[in-house]
């Protein structure tokens, strides 16, 4: 193995980050579970399969899986449609041996599809919506939508008015505990000889100890709607009860598979697209192998759907909080669920102390580090085609939720390369001859479908009594319609201008015939002026240039 991936290269920084995550992970896991509709444990069993299963077989070192809010919707509508939660237990289990199925097909490598900017876009806006969603927590609003990262809430509220509705339910005691929260979340560090201990985790003790040390002040204590809240079990027994097996009696009951193929394709998209913006994050710059990824959730899946647990996906709030937090290698992960595990078994009552605006002020720092004005920056200097789609990206996962914002994002990345494409499929020079303008388009190497467009639109506007020449001899590819463009403006558009199209380098596959070597000749005799410009094609462009003189 090597020393980067070691399980006890980093183990300090593993242990911390590990904590960090399971104190995020329980109102997580908990929220997501009370959005969906199940269980309040089954988030819980999600959690722990995340950290321990699907932290074992994963190849990544630093995402971290476990219920993920993007599946809500889903989870709640098939609940209801198979109208028991043992029965929607079975689907999970097909989803998860789908997911088994699509990583040993190696269906995995449609991830090196996604284009960079939508995924640093994902990334600004899971930074943003965490902000905008924990800002309530911050001051003590904690409405009942701490599972929720899409745009309209279950409560009826969106992540704006849910700021607005805070105004008027600000808790000053919430607010004293996230300040301070904050502040040691950012200082502690810088202190010398203390920073050993984690300053996440002096941020929630503290918390705890403030809480503590209000009770009794009616304007500053914080009751139990503004904790932690675990299923507390008062025996073992309750313990092994919280646990719920599927109902294999249902296997023939076609809406199974269908919810069971929809929670594959959503939770494998889903996975793809974080794991390979968790790689984007990773200081050491490892590659996760999105093939060993699936079968490594779809593992988890179907152990999760065996024992009473939600489907699982990776999740972005997490991974990134992990890698804040000090994360380097699977042992954090493997912690955060091990001490999901002992804390639902044996401690829950402590988890209840802690107060939900430590845990939205280690959100506050993670998020800002996600949206930083200087990823925008670097967005912009990247030119139009690259920051297009990262801020429509960033917008609409904002607007709608996560999977919905990828879509746009990916559709407005492809209308770019499309819009890009229209000027790169050739290169156009101006001379002056004797016998007037030649244009000379000198062909890319690849010329698509794509570049059809642009080479249609230059060809039409080229003027009347002109010479163009239209070289093919750099060419290794030509597309059949733009073949087809080519032959209609030789024998059709051409002669109507009066235009002399010269053609060169064309393969005989084409069965487009080249000019006659002697015409070609002939006209390179007549030349006596210079090249005015050689340019990336675009009819505008060469329109201006052609304007000159």
């Amino acid at each position: 193995m090597n020393k980067q991936t070691s399980l006890f290269s980093n183990i300090k920084g593993d242990f911390s980050a590990g904590l960090v995550v399971f104190l995020i992970a329980v109102p997580l896991c908990l929220g997501i579970a009370l959005a969906s509709g199940a269980p309040l444990f089954s988030g819980m069993i999600a959690g722990i399969v995340g950290g321990l299963v699907i932290g074992f077989f994963s190849g990544s070192q630093l995402s971290v899986s476990g219920p993920a809010a993007g599946l809500t919707a889903i989870v709640l509508t098939a609940i209801t449609k198979l109208g028991a939660f043992d029965i929607f237990l079975l689907a999970v289990v097909i989803g998860g041996c789908l997911q088994l199925v699509l990583g040993l097909i190696k269906a995995g490598t449609v991830a090196n599809y996604f284009p960079s900017n939508v995924i640093t876009g994902m990334l600004a806006a899971i930074g943003i919506i965490i902000i905008l969603k924990q800002l309530p927590h911050a001051f003590g609003y904690d409405a009942e939508n701490e599972g929720s990262i899409a745009f309209f809430q279950a409560d009826g509220e969106n992540t704006f008015s849910a700021l607005l509705s805070t105004l008027n339910h600000i808790s000053i005691g919430a607010t004293i505990i996230t300040l301070i929260s904050i502040l040691i979340i950012l200082y502690w560090s810088k202190i010398p000889k203390v920073n050993l201990v984690p300053a996440p985790l002096v941020a929630v003790i503290a918390g705890i100890l403030l809480n503590r040390a209000f009770a009794g002040n009616e304007v500053l204590a914080l009751g139990a709607k503004h904790l932690v809240s675990l299923p507390v079990p008062q025996s073992f027994s309750d313990f092994l009860g919280q646990f719920t097996f599927p109902r294999f009696s249902a296997i023939t009951d076609k809406e199974v598979w269908i919810t069971g193929l929809t929670i594959a394709i959503i939770a494998s998209v889903e996975t793809l697209l974080n794991v390979e913006a968790t790689d984007k994050l990773d200081p050491l710059k490892r590659h996760t192998s999105p093939n060993r990824e699936l079968k490594a959730q779809g593992i988890g899946n179907i152990v999760s759907g065996l024992i009473g647990g939600l489907p699982i996906t990776s999740v972005i709030v997490r991974s990134s909080a992990n890698i804040n937090a000090g994360g380097r290698t699977k042992m954090s992960t493997m912690i955060h669920g091990s001490l999901l595990l002992i804390c639902a078994a044996l401690i829950p009552m402590v988890l209840n102390m802690i107060p939900l605006a430590t845990l939205a002020a280690v959100l506050l720092v993670t998020g800002y580090k996600l949206c930083k004005l200087q990823v925008f920056r670097e967005m912009f200097k990247n030119g139009k085609y690259q920051w297009v789609p990262f801020v429509a990206t960033v917008v609409s996962i904002v607007f709608t939720d996560l999977l919905i914002g990828i879509g746009i994002g990916m559709a407005v990345s492809v209308l770019a390369i499309l819009r890009g494409n229209m000027k790169s499929s050739y290169y156009f020079r101006k001379e002056k001859y004797q016998t007037g303008d030649t244009i000379r388009l000198e062909l890319a190497q690849e010329v698509s479908f794509l570049n059809k467009a642009s080479i249609l639109l230059t060809l039409d506007h080229l003027p009347a009594d002109t010479t163009v020449v239209i070289d093919a001899q750099k060419t290794a590819y030509i597309d059949f319609d733009v073949l087809q463009t080519i032959r209609e403006f030789k024998d059709i558009k051409a002669p109507q201008k009066n235009i002399t199209v010269i053609l060169v380098g064309f393969k005989d596959v084409y069965k487009i015939p080249n000019t006659p070597g002697s015409l070609v000749e002939e006209h390179a005799r007549k030349a006596n002026g210079h090249v005015h410009t050689i340019a990336a094609g675009n009819h505008k462009e060469l329109l201006k240039e052609l304007q000159l003189n």
